[in-house]
């Protein structure tokens, strides 16, 4: 397997996005927007129609070689505009995230009609087609994870601070609105990041799951990031390996894998979680399952 070409870059697609997509994850389960990555998914979609549709009018570039540029244009400008409505306040987030779905799914089957394509020729990023993955690919998908890695964990304890209490944060005189933004941005590249590797309707799931399970066994924000980056690698070259002698869908077989493992955790995390506070203070006086680390929880 490792010898294969093909592999090698859809192994090495598959590290980043399980290492990326949790980092972010981290801030939009503490925020509680799971279901944004979804929302930016389906404008994905369009950018990905609209990269389709400027390759087609062209000419001089194959039909999709600017699906993903599109992607992530559409993506970024869409999480900016959600991120604008939640600040003002003019509709619910709810709402808001329902005009994404609908509008992303509709414009990119609207587009990809225009560029002289069908539906079928979207499947492949809604539910991830990694053995289609270039060198050229790969580069992108490196250039995008490093610029979530740096802004992810490099600005996490800003980042957790207007997550976890914008009012606070402001009287700290952080850029409140800055970082929000910078929160949405990343959230977009993440998304386009993963969509080769589990698709646009799928990488929700590989944001919050390993998220939600690494919450059950630890009691800082610190670790929950950590373990859920350890969690979310894992997953994604382990489905990987089993679809390279298994005819299955990689992205579909990645996210049952973090269901499986969130499953896991929730029938034995809370036993190990007993044991060790028992063995630490066998009579504790006080609750102490929130601790502050480097100043966050």
């Amino acid at each position: 397997m490792l010898g294969d070409p093909l592999m090698q870059r859809a192994l090495v697609a598959a590290l980043l996005v399980g290492v990326t997509a949790p980092v972010i994850g981290t801030y939009l389960v503490q925020r509680r927007l799971s279901l944004l990555g979804d929302g930016i998914g389906h404008v994905a979609l369009t950018g990905v129609a609209l990269g389709w549709l400027v390759g087609s009018l062209s000419g001089l570039v194959p039909v999709d070689a600017l699906a993903i540029p599109g992607a992530v244009v559409a993506a970024v400008v869409g999480a900016v505009v959600i991120e604008l409505v939640r600040e003002r306040g003019r509709t619910s987030g709810d709402v808001a995230l329902a005009l994404l779905f609908y509008g992303g799914i509709a414009g990119g089957v609207l587009l990809i009609s225009q560029a002289g394509g069908t539906s079928a020729n979207l499947m492949g990023y809604l539910f991830g087609s990694i053995s289609t993955v270039t060198w050229a690919d790969l580069g992108l998908t490196v250039a995008l994870t490093a610029i979530v890695l740096v802004v992810g964990v490099g600005l996490r304890a800003a980042l957790f601070a207007v997550s976890q209490d914008e009012e606070f944060a402001r009287a700290a005189g952080l850029p409140v609105r800055a970082l929000n933004l910078a929160i949405a941005v990343v959230a977009a590249l993440t998304v386009t990041v993963a969509m080769r590797v589990v698709g646009l309707l799928l990488v929700s799931a590989l944001m919050i799951v390993p998220v939600a399970a690494a919450q059950l066994v630890t009691a800082s924000f610190r670790r929950t990031m950590s373990l859920a980056m350890v969690v979310g690698a894992v997953v994604c070259v382990t489905g990987l390996a089993i679809t390279y002698w298994h005819d299955v869908s990689p992205g579909a077989t990645i996210v049952v894998l973090a269901i499986a493992v969130y499953g896991v955790v929730a029938l034995v995390g809370p036993a190990v979680r007993r044991r060790r506070a028992e063995a630490s203070d066998p009579h504790p006086a006080v609750d102490d399952d929130v601790q502050l680390v480097g100043g966050e929880r």
